[in-house]
């Protein structure tokens, strides 16, 4: 397996919280590339998408992670990249070339049910829907990202969700590295 691990999948999948888990369970660091993108474009992605728009967004956000890749000074590294990340041009082949990617795959309805619960509003194409309206948004976009998600070296398929969502996915992250 060559290091440093790319967690993708769609919004909600637990890329970053997931992921946070899983870098303090192994020692090592956690990049949240949306995170990184603020620090560096001094807007949140939901301002930077509201004011300058997705396809200006998606070509700072590949900028970004490759600027990451060639500066991050350590190779035990897990990343968290954006839902959208994995479609834009070949994102998704260079993540393969970078390291290992993981695809963190949910049922749509899942998904649905797990961003109703949260704050919707740093999610701009999500922010005001109902869970049922989450669901007839997601499914079709989970349909045609899911081309490019399983482009991933590894699948992990999340068939339960629940409150300890997180702590199962970082576990099973967790086995998968250490086997």
């Amino acid at each position: 397996m060559q290091l440093p691990i790319y967690l993708v999948g769609y919004m909600g999948a637990g890329k970053t919280t997931a992921g946070r888990l899983l870098a303090e369970k192994l020692g090592w660091h956690f990049v949240d590339l949306d995170d990184a993108f603020e620090q560096i474009h001094g807007l949140s992605t939901a301002d930077y998408i509201r004011t300058y728009g997705l396809e200006e967004f998606r070509k700072k956000e590949k900028y970004v992670l490759e600027d990451l890749a060639d500066e991050v000074p350590y190779e035990k590294v897990i990343y968290a990249t954006g839902g959208g990340y994995p479609c834009w041009e070949d994102n998704m082949e260079c993540l393969r070339e970078l390291g290992t990617s993981i695809y963190i795959r949910w049922k749509p309805e899942h998904l649905a049910k797990r961003l109703s619960l949260t704050d919707l509003s740093e999610r701009p194409v999500l922010q005001g829907r109902t869970e049922e309206e989450l669901l007839a948004f997601i499914a079709p976009q989970l349909e045609a990202r899911e081309p490019f998600y399983a482009m991933a070296n590894h699948v992990l398929d999340v068939d339960i969700c629940d409150e300890n969502s997180d702590e199962r996915i970082a576990e099973e992250l967790y086995q998968f590295l250490k086997s």
